[in-house]
């Protein structure tokens, strides 16, 4: 089923060719998933690329900018600088981040039942790299390269189909967008790396906050009703 094209209108340029090249099944429950710190470890990753260039990041707050400092002299890096290592860390290893415990069992089994679609603010020119990973991990599911907050991309998606959808993520401004867009997505806050989960409670605009795959399997086979359950 195609996403309508007055939906489309509103997603990011680069991101509605990818909508428009996706399959959907209209009766199948639809999953939209993160990727970063839901099915890889971002942060680790990240902090093991700072260190080794000089650099560490001191997990103060639920943000980058403002908590990377260089190493010799502690001061901290200025927001152009920060995106410009992020930037680097993306083009150099995002092939190489560590998946998430359980997460590839746990969509495995979902993907039995229901759509799978990950929905990730990596780069564009990373895309790849990060469908290799997917694959290299036992996700092999479609991947889309968003731009910007997720809900018009999500909305569009769970418009294409009719079933329910659920879509998880760890940043709140996202899923709040995703409130606003689709309000009867039912909205995961997900956040797998423990430094930053202790830095939030669940997203004022999330259904359930869950930080690890065994619960958040059994949390989507309730909110979907899964065969056999």
């Amino acid at each position: 089923m195609t996403p309508p094209s007055s939906m489309l209108h509103s997603v990011h340029a680069d991101v509605r060719p990818q909508i428009e090249a996706l399959s959907l099944e209209p009766g199948r429950p639809l999953i939209i998933t993160d990727a970063d710190e839901v099915l890889f470890l971002f942060v680790q990753g990240l902090q093991r690329y700072l260190l080794d260039n000089g650099f560490e990041l001191r997990l103060d707050s639920f943000a980058l900018t403002g908590n990377i400092r260089e190493q010799k002299t502690q001061e901290v890096v200025p927001a152009p600088d920060v995106r410009r290592l992020i930037g680097d860390f993306f083009e150099r290893h995002t092939e190489d981040l560590d998946p998430v415990d359980g997460a590839a069992e746990a969509l495995a089994e979902i993907s039995t039942w229901a759509q799978v679609i990950v929905l990730s603010n990596v780069p564009l020119a990373q895309r790849e790299a990060r469908t290799r990973a997917l694959q290299r991990h036992g996700m092999d599911y479609p991947l889309i390269a968003n731009v910007g907050t997720k809900g018009h991309a999500v909305a569009t998606l769970c418009h294409a189909v009719d079933a329910p959808t659920i879509f998880i993520d760890d940043i709140p401004h996202n899923i709040t967008s995703v409130a606003e867009t689709a309000s009867q997505v039912v909205r995961l806050h997900f956040i797998a790396d423990p430094q930053l989960a202790r830095l939030l409670d669940k997203a004022p605009d999330a259904d359930a906050r869950i930080d690890d795959w065994p619960a958040a399997h059994r949390y989507i086979q309730q909110q979907l009703s899964a065969p056999g359950q």
